[in-house]
C-alpha cells in the first residue's frame, strides 16, 4: 500500500509571495501541510511541496505516489533530466538548492510521480491549490532565504 500525496505550489507574482500545499493520504489517515513565503517563485513552491511531503514520511523505503500539476517537477524526475543535472553539479540550473534537498529525501523512498492537469476539478489537487494560495496570502510568511540571497538581488545595479 502506498501513501497517496497531492502537491501544489503558488506564487503571487513570479517572483512574489508564495506558498505550497500538500495533502497526504494513507488508508483512513490524512495530513495537510502548507507554508507561505515572502519572496519566491512558483516552481520553487511546486518543488518544495514535494520535498516537504517526502520529509514527512516517517519510515524509510515508504512507497509513495505523488500527484502534481507541475510539469517542471514531474518531467524533471520521470524523464531523468534531474540526474543529468546532478552529474553536472547543477551547473546553470535554477533551484539547485531544492533539487539537492529533493534528491536526498527522494532516494530514501520508493516514489512514483503522476502528472495531473491543474484546475481540473480533481478534489485533492484543488485542496492543495487552496492551501498554497491561502499560505501565500497569509500574514505569516517566512523568508525563502536561499532564493533571496542568491537570485532575487542579481538584477540590482548597486
Amino acid at each position: 500500500m502506498s501513501v497517496i500525496i497531492y502537491t501544489d505550489g503558488a506564487a503571487k507574482g513570479n517572483p512574489g509571495n508564495g506558498g505550497y500545499g500538500v495533502v497526504m493520504i494513507f488508508g483512513s489517515h490524512r495530513k495537510e501541510i502548507s507554508e507561505g513565503f515572502v519572496l519566491t517563485t512558483n516552481n520553487r513552491m511546486e518543488l518544495l511541496s514535494v520535498i516537504v511531503s517526502l520529509e514527512n514520511l516517517k519510515k524509510e523505503k515508504t512507497s509513495a505516489i505523488i500527484y502534481s500539476d507541475s510539469k517542471y517537477v514531474v518531467d524533471s524526475v520521470e524523464k531523468k533530466w534531474l540526474f543529468g543535472w546532478e552529474k553536472k553539479n547543477f551547473a546553470k540550473k535554477k533551484n539547485s538548492d531544492l533539487w539537492i534537498r529533493f534528491l536526498k529525501i527522494y532516494r530514501k523512498h520508493n516514489v512514483k510521480f503522476i502528472w495531473i492537469k491543474g484546475h481540473a476539478n480533481i478534489k485533492e489537487n484543488e485542496r492543495c491549490d487552496q492551501l498554497a494560495v491561502d499560505a501565500a496570502e497569509s500574514g505569516n510568511l517566512i523568508k525563502d532565504v536561499w532564493y533571496e540571497n542568491n537570485v532575487s538581488n542579481k538584477n540590482e545595479l548597486f
